[in-house]
């Protein structure tokens, strides 16, 4: 029951042959399924689907149960289909690292913590994973040659169309939140390059200053022209990273707050031919508490925010301004996953407080959040206004999943949720050190699933190739996505993306001819997970 993944322009990696079904807007009807299954070992503060079955895990270096190498461990890969961990045995602290893909399918963690406990300064560590089906791959690191050009704790991370990673922001020590004595307002590229005179070196970067104090882990999405989106605290801009330049846009409305210790989600909603690969951003969430008072004036029971907020990235969306609505929950540290449909699944976080542990006045135990937000929301980007929101038929978790969570689609059309660690080590006191695995199953996993053959393990761009398929007897108007999972942490998810492709399906229903992205800025090169719907009569199915 798992989808291809494939890579445009990279290394190729293994296929199956199933795909999972799934419709558009109020969609396939029916009842959600939640199942906790396995444990993590360690717990899930980052988390990145690194193959058809199976995930990493990294964690901060602490007291886990799990040992690797006669010392604890603080990452594992997951197997998806067994629901059973192996731990792996990275060098240095990942904690409040980033991650993105490389354009050849290895994942980089870049960023981290000092010692604590055992093993090494990860502050600028890069640790590298390259995916593999035999079980003894791990995490590589030679922090004497390849490490960032300086101290990055709660940075973000973006692919860009030339399969490199740009590393941005962060401090270059720790604490409650960012300050002008730990900033590091500047970004840098791995591997390292020569952009506009800067040669393998940092690349100043006055938003990074002007979003002081909160403005940690910001939130940034690659744009199909080739530029960046990035927001962090209550501004926004796109980045020409090729000329360095820094283009500002509408401040994020009613004052609301969006990166950490106030923590929103984002996501770049689908791209498609029909709206002309036209990119639009929503952030959800968050918080209007001042960044500037200290944290012991704050409260774990203030209310976040229930904002929810669109933009289209074009200059007629930007001279329109963000459009916004409201959750039904207010949430700080809320994941936005996009599912296989083009709906976003709203899930974790908190109805109060802000990130963190160990500051506000009232904490509950250490967290410096309460009251977690235990039923998951659908969001359809589609629908009309005042109906886009809908919790109908999705279970309610008991699992508090607020600081140190997060969550994933999965290659077979489930959605993963794992970690919650609102505490400086492993604890059993409210909110507890979390391990425990959530599985959200949609209805579309119950429908009938078509197969095919025939993927390429490789697509390049604007390549045309064909599947043989064998579709329900009433499907029709079949196409096809290309989703990159991304890697997420703290409520950001790096590099999630969907992509429609153009496709075509033969007059006796048997062969399928698509056609591969027409540009890497619209889908940088790397690992993509490929989706194909198909019509019923007026429903929508994915496949």
């Amino acid at each position: 029951m798992s989808v291809l993944r494939i890579i445009i322009s990279a290394v190729p990696i293994s296929a199956s042959t199933v795909l999972a079904p799934v419709e558009k807007r109020a969609v396939v009807s029916g009842p959600w399924s939640l199942a906790q299954q396995g444990t993590t070992g360690v717990s899930g503060m980052q988390l990145a689907i690194v193959s058809e079955n199976t995930a990493i895990i990294y964690d901060k270096v602490e007291h886990n149960s799990l040992n690797v190498n006669g010392h604890v461990a603080w990452a594992v890969e997951v197997n998806l289909d067994t629901k059973t961990v192996r731990a792996l045995n990275p060098l240095s602290n990942s904690w409040c690292a980033t991650g993105s893909f490389l354009g050849n399918g290895n994942l980089v963690n870049s960023g981290g913590n000092p010692v604590v406990i055992t093993g090494q300064n990860g502050l600028q560590g890069i640790r590298m994973f390259t995916p593999c089906s035999d079980g003894i791959c791990d995490v590589f690191e030679d922090p004497s040659h390849i490490h960032l050009t300086s101290n990055r704790w709660y940075p973000s991370s973006v692919r860009l169309e030339d399969g490199s990673i740009m590393i941005f922001g962060g401090s270059v020590g720790g604490g409650y939140i960012n300050s002008a004595g730990i900033n590091n307002p500047t970004y840098e590229y791995f591997p390292s390059k020569n952009v506009n005179g800067f040669n393998g070196v940092r690349i100043p970067s006055q938003f990074l200053r002007d979003t002081l104090n909160g403005n940690h882990f910001p939130i940034m999405a690659y744009l199909p022209d080739g530029r960046i989106f990035v927001a962090a605290n209550r501004a926004a801009m796109i980045l020409d990273w090729k000329t360095n330049t820094e283009t500002r846009l509408p401040g994020i409305p009613n004052g609301v707050r969006i990166t950490s210790p106030f923590s929103a989600g984002a996501t770049l909603l689908p791209l498609t031919p029909e709206n002309g690969y036209t990119p639009e951003i929503m952030i959800c969430g968050g918080s209007t508490v001042s960044d500037s008072v200290s944290p012991s004036t704050l409260s774990s029971q203030t209310p976040a925010s229930a904002q929810c907020s669109r933009l289209v990235l074009t200059t007629a969306g930007i001279a329109a301004g963000w459009k916004v609505e409201s959750m039904p929950q207010a949430r700080v540290m809320p994941e936005l996953v996009l599912l296989p449909d083009g709906r976003v699944f709203i899930v974790n976080g908190a109805q109060t407080g802000v990130a963190g542990y160990g500051n506000v006045a009232n904490r509950v135990g250490q967290s410096n959040a309460d009251n977690p937000a235990f039923t998951p929301v659908v969001y359809d980007p589609a629908a009309p206004a005042g109906s886009r929101f809908s919790s109908s038929g999705i279970p309610t978790t008991n699992i508090a999943r607020i600081y140190h969570s997060t969550a994933s689609l999965t290659p077979n059309g489930t959605i993963m949720l794992a970690g919650s660690n609102p505490n400086d080590d492993v604890s059993t006191t409210k909110y507890p050190t979390e391990y425990r695995m959530d599985f959200y199953s949609p209805p579309y996993l119950s429908r009938p699933r078509p197969t095919y053959t025939g993927l390429p393990a490789t697509v390049n761009y604007a390549q045309v190739f064909t599947l043989a398929v064998t579709l329900p007897s009433t499907a029709t108007d079949v196409s096809v996505s290309l989703m990159d999972l991304g890697f997420a942490t703290h409520g950001v998810h790096m590099d999630q993306r969907m992509v429609k492709l153009v496709s075509v399906l033969s007059p006796d229903k048997r062969t399928l001819t698509v056609t591969g992205p027409p540009t890497p800025a619209l889908y940088p090169p790397g690992t993509g997970v490929p989706l194909c719907r198909y019509g019923r009569r007026r429903a929508e199915l994915w496949a």
